[in-house]
């Protein structure tokens, strides 16, 4: 009896117990950004972990566009009324495939357009989105302190409509990283 009691325990209960292998994790997650005041005003570099899952994934190897929504929002802290939206600034990254070319594409706003060979170079433009110009040199206030928030989502209102039933139900589909936040202290002169 002592002895099934053991061989149970090894079977069922121990496994339980030691750590799974760690698996890439699906989805988006913020890993670190910054904001950069210069002469044409301030710029934003920000990095992200990206892994699409199974199912978006094979979306857009059938050819069904993707578009992903960067979005960022500087605020200033008032403690006599809601904190002061300083900048808000927007930008859409559409992924696609092309079956015919078996080439992958990038565009950002619809205007900056490049090929990939494979999905993982392509998703390296959304894991680094690069330095991008949110406000003007005059925007922040000098020495003023201010809170940045930045996230990364998939735009399911973007899908072809059948896709986007399917997608409102499905946690695959829910890929964003979520409001990220920030301090930042722009310089005094």
């Amino acid at each position: 009896m002592i002895q099934r009691f053991f061989l149970l325990f090894w079977l069922f209960v121990l496994p339980a117990w030691l750590p799974l292998p760690a698996h890439a994790a699906e989805g988006i997650e913020f890993v670190e950004a910054t904001l950069e005041p210069g002469e044409e005003g301030y710029r934003l570099s920000s990095r992200f972990s990206v892994e699409l899952p199974r199912a978006v994934e094979d979306a857009l190897s059938r050819g069904v566009p993707l578009y992903f929504s960067l979005q960022a929002e500087v605020t200033r802290y008032r403690w006599y009324w809601f904190d002061e939206v300083s900048v808000k600034a927007k930008r859409k990254i559409r992924l696609s495939y092309n079956v015919l070319t078996q080439q992958y594409r990038a565009s950002i706003d619809g205007s900056l357009h490049q090929n990939f060979a494979n999905l993982d170079d392509m998703l390296s433009l959304l894991r680094r989105p690069g330095r991008w110009l949110i406000a003007d040199p005059g925007a922040l206030n000098r020495g003023g302190n201010y809170t940045v928030a930045i996230q990364l989502a998939l735009d399911v209102s973007e899908l072809p409509k059948p896709i986007q039933v399917s997608a409102m139900s499905s946690d695959e589909w829910r890929l964003s990283s979520g409001w990220n936040k920030f301090s930042y202290r722009s310089e005094a002169k």
